[in-house]
């Protein structure tokens, strides 16, 4: 086991609960139809009541997974550069204008549930403060506290624009990058290390934990009480951001393609793997979990269209 069984736990009830909140947003932000008036007849038009003008378009689901991957690649080079060139404040920036809109997004879905006046604004004046915390201020309570409400409001962007056939191709693909940027390029690992040391933020769960030979030599130190100040490597444990967001896609759309039932097994499949994934690897090494995760989302696919 990579981590100990206490951080473990930590990671899967994070991702879990994460899932289960997505499935909720995605409930809230219901495709809603509505009458309007074209050419003077009166036509019915699939609505997607997402704020902040962020309501997709009605398109072919194969033209925006084909649209999905160009975003996807585009985003990744760009990344890529950023990281090259250290552009640290632009970054820092961006993930400051990301968190703040999708927080606002999914804290939208809490309140217009209770019929909360302006729900969007006050929605976006919640998330303001919580986002200069995270990216400017670096709490770890305050981090992974907010990651719990960041991917389904990414998720329930995209949902709209996929089916299933779409999002198991797109999960395929994800899957063959992932293994690709892990075990082939490193390029995973350098925009992690890049995140959390140059940055010092981070997309995803993060955990920092000491092992009991790093607690005993901080309490060696602390008996010898020596001047000098001694550095201790602490264990990370750490989950993509992509690595939540992408179950919360595939779920989103079981849920609105199948029904309650089959998402929530999308779900538990899903978390069963990263418990796998989490209990069979090894100390010191890296792994790509988007293959084990999709393995597990596509057999909860396969079963939900089986009962």
């Amino acid at each position: 086991m990579k981590h100990n069984i206490q951080i473990t736990l930590i990671l899967i009830g994070m991702f879990l609960l994460t899932q289960l909140i997505g499935l909720a947003v995605v409930h809230a932000y219901t495709p809603q139809i509505q009458q309007v008036e074209i050419n003077g007849t009166i036509q019915n038009i699939t609505k997607n009541p997402i704020p902040y003008n962020l309501d997709t378009p009605e398109t072919k689901p194969q033209e925006s997974l084909i649209s999905i991957i160009v975003a996807f690649a585009i985003a990744i080079a760009f990344v890529f550069l950023l990281i090259k060139f250290k552009a640290k404040t632009f970054i820092r920036l961006w993930f400051f204008f990301v968190v703040t809109l999708v927080l606002g997004i999914t804290l939208n879905a809490l309140l217009f549930q209770f019929s909360v006046p302006y729900a969007s604004l006050i929605a976006l004046a919640i998330a303001l403060p919580l986002a200069i915390y995270k990216i400017f201020k670096r709490n770890l309570i305050v981090h992974n506290a907010t990651e719990l409400l960041i991917y389904p409001g990414i998720a329930v962007v995209f949902i709209p624009l996929l089916n299933i056939w779409t999002i198991v191709i797109l999960l395929i693909l994800i899957s063959l990058y992932d293994a690709w940027a892990v075990w082939h390029s490193g390029f995973m690992q350098k925009m992690a290390n890049f995140q959390i040391n140059e940055l010092k933020i981070f997309g995803g769960f993060f955990v920092p934990y000491l092992s009991k030979g790093q607690r005993a030599k901080i309490k060696a130190a602390r008996q010898k009480a020596s001047k000098k100040d001694k550095k201790i490597k602490v264990n990370l444990a750490i989950l993509g951001g992509g690595d939540v967001v992408f179950p919360i896609i595939t779920a989103g759309v079981v849920l609105r393609s199948i029904g309650l039932l089959p998402a929530l097994i999308v779900i538990a499949t899903a978390t069963l793997s990263l418990g796998l994934l989490f209990l069979y690897s090894q100390k010191g090494k890296f792994y790509p979990a988007m293959p084990f995760i999709t393995a597990g989302l596509l057999t909860g696919i396969i079963i939900a269209y089986s009962i």
